[in-house]
């Protein structure tokens, strides 16, 4: 699918297969150029890519696809991701412990060696501290929404109740 999304100037973020009754192809893709996915974006490589797959016809039986924006809490994926979004707060969870932990939040340093480096903030008891996480011990890992959005939800629903 990815080469025939970047034929068309779009750039694959993401494509799992999710369970369920049917399962859900989902498919996070954006504009190569840097701009926002629209609801046009998302018709126009729902379309293209239902074509790619009846030919290739990859997944035995029913499945529902399902193509959208990668979202403000994007998943980073490639390592070229993690060089793009370098400053930003992010959300990282390892496969194994590093230094005693698996989870990390906190800004990203970058990518260097094969390893993910994120500054994270003491906690009172600590002083702030670099981990290099290596690329391919990372669970997960996304952009980490920012604190001001969440204080929004939370007042907006604390509000309806």
């Amino acid at each position: 699918l990815a080469p025939s999304l970047a034929a068309m100037g779009y750039d694959t973020v993401l494509v799992r297969l999710l369970p369920g009754q049917p399962p859900v192809l989902q498919i996070l893709a954006e504009p190569a150029s840097g701009e926002a996915m629209t609801v046009a974006d998302c018709t126009t490589v729902s379309r293209q890519v239902s074509a790619v797959l009846d030919v290739a016809d990859p997944i035995a039986g029913g499945y529902m696809l399902e193509v959208s924006s990668p979202g403000i809490d994007r998943p980073l994926v490639k390592p070229a991701d993690f060089e793009r979004f370098k400053g930003r707060e992010v959300k990282v969870e390892a496969r194994e412990l590093i230094d005693g932990r698996r989870r990390f939040r906190g800004r990203l340093e970058g990518i260097e060696g094969g390893a993910v480096s994120i500054r994270v903030q003491g906690d009172g008891r600590q002083d702030e501290k670099v981990f290099a996480v290596p690329l391919g011990d990372i669970e997960t890992a996304k952009l980490a929404l920012p604190g001001d959005i969440l204080k929004g939800r939370r007042s907006k629903s604390a509000a309806n109740e």
